[in-house]
């Protein structure tokens, strides 16, 4: 009986990194996409028959589109690298935290950027919208704050774990 379940827990244990492998490949294949789709509305920007403040529009809606690409390639990656290819075993509060970090730097990024495409699309078409562009740059504000207190906070698990830690810091001077 143990047997069975140590087979079957073996299994789930293989199927998890192969699908996390999945996951990761379509994270990168969207972003791709994307990548496609705003270089068309680029191009619609620039060579479009729009007016000025049309194009301007246009150009900044594929930079948001171009910052939605960036954050899925990157966890895509993250995705991959961390779940998939490395192979130093680290806790799982490590593992939490290394992931949820390069996920919050991706995210905060984004979000700063599509506040500044906000801001400069409702400066121009309806600025009494502005304040949903301030909403915006506050829940990135927000979410680095947040990103900060967590690192601060579990900065004594660290401490806790560093023979653990300095293998990851190794690996990921290999991976780079």
């Amino acid at each position: 009986m143990a047997a069975k379940k140590s087979k079957a827990l073996n299994l789930v244990y293989t199927l998890f990194p192969a699908a996390q492998f999945v996951i990761g490949l379509l994270f990168a294949a969207c972003g791709i996409v994307l990548i496609v789709f705003a270089g068309m509305q680029l191009w619609d920007g620039i060579a479009g028959d729009l007016g000025l403040t049309a194009r301007l529009d246009t150009v900044l809606e594929s930079l948001a589109v171009i910052t939605v690409a960036l954050a899925a390639l990157e966890l895509g990656q993250t995705i991959i690298e961390e779940e998939v290819h490395r192979e130093v075993q680290m806790s799982a509060p490590t593992r939490v935290r290394r992931f949820l970090s390069r996920f919050m730097v991706v995210l905060v990024v984004a979000l700063t950027i599509e506040a500044l495409v906000l801001v400069f699309r409702y400066s121009h078409e309806t600025p009494e919208n502005m304040a949903y562009a301030a909403v915006v740059a506050f829940a990135a504000a927000a979410l680095m704050v947040a990103w900060g207190v967590f690192v601060r906070l579990n900065r004594s698990a660290e401490e806790l774990e560093p023979e653990g830690m300095r293998q990851a810091k190794e690996e990921d001077k290999k991976m780079r």
